[in-house]
């Protein structure tokens, strides 16, 4: 390694200090999804961030998505996929779907990446250790024409009522990383499909976290010209929405990041997933790969 190779690493290492000493022995809950689940190059370099951390003394909590895998293995079984509102239709046999995928395929597969990475990690669902609790989801229609909202039906769609963070505490205190699939159970025994940001907004907000990530297929929060925001607050963000700078899909997110922060988590990061390593650079640098949003 030549001099000025030698001192570039030095720098990033030094910089990095004040951010590992803040973040020992404190929680971190991230959200896996988009790009860096898919991209073996990004798959792997999220799984080694991982590793990483818990060796440095962070406890990090995986939360993962995997809305394309499900509709990928619907389509080969003949199943069309339905949204409304963006929220999958999940019908008895979309569910059973949902859980091969969630809880089976990608789960497992996140957890042997990391492992692979030499890290400890555990694969989890919802119903694991009644971990997740949930009801069924009232998406309420309303229309001019109608006297009262028409109720729409989604199935096995839940919001969560509950979140028991026993389970998730004794593998963090054992060198375990938990990494857990968005399945709820209700009190019917039913399983429901969640969706991965409000678990892991909620995830945090139980877990008293001191920072939550959102990995998503963008750079962060823009403004109208393009240009990435970072160092808002919820009252930054609420004048972003009204004038339409936040809109779209951005939207949940948003919001998801909002309440983390008004539940007592420090601090909530929109992160570009599509950067290798996007988790340490956001964590440990003074630039970071994204938007920052605290209290």
């Amino acid at each position: 390694m030549d001099k000025t190779n030698a001192n570039n690493v030095a720098h990033v290492l030094s910089e990095a200090l004040p951010y590992l000493q803040n973040l020992n022995n404190k929680t971190i809950v991230i959200k896996f999804g988009g790009n860096a689940m898919i991209d073996e190059n990004l798959k792997n370099s999220f799984a080694r961030d991982i590793v990483l951390l818990k060796q440095v003394g962070v406890n990090p909590v995986i939360v993962h998505g995997g809305g394309p895998q499900i509709g990928s293995l619907l389509e080969k079984i003949g199943k069309e996929s339905k949204f409304v509102n963006g929220m999958r239709v999940t019908d008895s046999e979309t569910m059973d779907v949902v859980e091969m995928v969630l809880g089976g395929l990608v789960n497992k597969s996140i957890v042997s990446l990391i492992n692979m990475n030499g890290g400890h990690a555990v694969g989890l669902t919802g119903k694991d250790g009644c971990l997740i609790r949930a009801k069924k989801m009232q998406l309420e229609k309303n229309s001019p024409e109608l006297a009262v909202p028409e109720i729409i039906d989604l199935g096995h769609v839940g919001e969560i009522t509950s979140i028991d963070p026993s389970l998730v505490n004794t593998l963090d205190q054992g060198n375990f990383i938990p990494v857990i699939a968005p399945i709820g159970v209700g009190d019917d025994a039913m399983s429901y499909n969640i969706n991965a940001d409000l678990v892991a907004g909620k995830m945090a907000s139980v877990l008293g976290a001191e920072k939550l990530l959102l990995l998503t297929n963008t750079a962060g929060i823009l403004d109208k010209e393009g240009n990435i925001l970072t160092g808002l607050n919820v009252e930054d963000v609420d004048k972003l929405k009204a004038d339409g700078t936040i809109h779209g899909g951005m939207l949940p997110k948003v919001d998801c990041a909002l309440d983390a922060v008004n539940s007592g988590v420090k601090t909530a990061h929109i992160i570009d997933g599509r950067v290798e390593h996007a988790v340490l650079l956001e964590l440990l640098t003074n630039e970071g790969v994204g938007t920052l949003i605290k209290s």
